[in-house]
């Protein structure tokens, strides 16, 4: 009798182990989904980029750097000024790179666009500190002076900013992030025209259906991405953050050991 129920036995205890793993699973990305809130706007093979541009990359001034490809399509033009801007990354110009890029721009750019259930954002973010989450503004959005984005201690924490108009960043305005924050995981989705203003530090990934202007001695730690018009540099820097994390299920189960749920 035993040797006949043994198989029986055996196949009965790895169900009820395959259905214990499969509880812990589910508690454990329920908790970890809770506490992302947003997840982040993935950007496909246009991660690799830094700048990214429907028609013409223009630096007027000359000098600054970029860190990260530089891409334009359908355009074709990149005027680099004189000094040339120093370019840490690939360039790809009207080929078959830049133009998927600017296909999985846009469905990024609606991804964000589209997120729905957000909360209202002032018209002047400058001087607020806020957790992360999707925010909205009543048409353009501005930054002036400091604004704080507050990780609390999450380092996947995620923050997605919706404007219908203009993005205007103040000269000498900064975004800046603390508690574990990270450029990589904060988008800015504008419906028009974005302005760093002169000398100013900002941070995240732009995604504008118009044109990006950086004035002179403005940094941004993220991605200039313009869907349908021009990103002008003006000797700036701009240097693309490190990916998001991404990893298998089963893998992720098992590391982080140090992370708090």
């Amino acid at each position: 009798m035993q040797t006949i129920y043994a198989p029986l036995l055996m196949a009965k205890s790895a169900k009820w182990m395959f259905v214990g793993c499969g509880l812990v699973a589910a508690l454990f990305f329920s908790r970890q989904d809770a506490k992302a809130g947003q997840a982040p706007v993935h950007l496909g093979s246009a991660h690799s980029f830094a700048v990214l541009a429907f028609n013409t990359i223009t630096n007027p001034t000359g000098g600054g750097t970029i860190i990260g490809d530089v891409g334009i399509s359908p355009g074709t033009a990149f005027d680099r000024g004189i000094p040339p801007v120093k370019v840490n990354g690939a360039i790809h110009v009207y080929d078959a790179v830049a133009a998927q890029a600017m296909a999985d721009l846009t469905t990024a750019y609606n991804d964000a666009a589209g997120r729905p259930n957000a909360t209202s954002a002032s018209a002047d973010i400058g001087g607020l500190t806020l957790a992360p989450g999707l925010y909205k503004a009543p048409s353009s959005l501005a930054v002036t002076g400091n604004l704080t984005l507050d990780g609390q201690g999450d380092s996947n924490a995620v923050w997605i900013f919706q404007m219908a108009s203009t993005l205007t960043v103040a000269n000498n305005g900064q975004v800046l992030l603390i508690n574990g924050a990270k450029a990589c995981n904060v988008f800015w989705q504008v419906g028009s025209a974005a302005t760093l203003g002169t000398n100013a530090v900002f941070k995240g990934d732009i995604f504008a259906s118009a044109a990006i202007t950086l004035q002179p001695g403005a940094r941004l730690d993220g991605r200039a991405f313009s869907t349908g018009a021009a990103v002008t540099l003006n000797g700036t820097a701009i240097a693309k953050q490190p990916p998001q994390f991404i990893d298998q299920p089963w893998r992720i189960l098992f590391m982080n050991k140090d992370r708090s749920y």
